[in-house]
């Protein structure tokens, strides 16, 4: 077996693997969960006074949704602990995916790198390449613009 197949099986296993991984992902969402405290406004309020925090505290989480930031309020208790679970298991799904991209993409050059390469008079033959190594604009004319010289 030769050196570029025995690494590409190699990457291939890998893909395998992480596509397993992504399988076995449970719930998630993507954000950050913040704690907030809020001033209700009213004058006699304990929140009202000087140096107190507020109202809460209120636990929300936040993404970006189309160039926009939205809000989700999340109950205290359970609930918390569950979306900071999620929150990670988005993190977790998001590298795994690069994890995929990337062994992906060496995958592809590896095969590249494995395939016969084609002689110039196929790919003229084939009509792929210019014959100049460039693809047009004015110095990369073809056999057309190599005629009248």
């Amino acid at each position: 077996m030769s050196p570029t197949s025995l690494r590409l099986e190699e990457l291939q296993n890998r893909d395998r693997e992480l596509k397993a991984r992504l399988t076995q992902l449970g719930e998630m969402r993507p954000g950050s969960l913040v704690q907030r405290y809020r001033k209700c406004g009213k004058p006699n309020c304990h929140c009202a006074r000087r140096g107190d925090r507020g109202h809460g505290p209120m636990w929300m989480v936040t993404h970006a949704v189309e160039g926009k930031t939205v809000s989700k309020a999340i109950p205290s208790g359970p609930a918390v602990e569950r979306t900071r679970d999620q929150i990670a298991e988005y993190q977790r799904f998001r590298e795994l995916a690069r994890e995929l991209v990337v062994t992906n993409e060496q995958i592809c050059d590896t095969r590249l790198e494995e395939s016969p390469r084609t002689s110039g008079s196929e790919n003229k033959k084939n009509g792929i390449g210019g014959g100049d190594g460039h693809r047009g604009g004015a110095g990369g004319r073809g056999s057309a613009g190599r005629r009248g010289r």
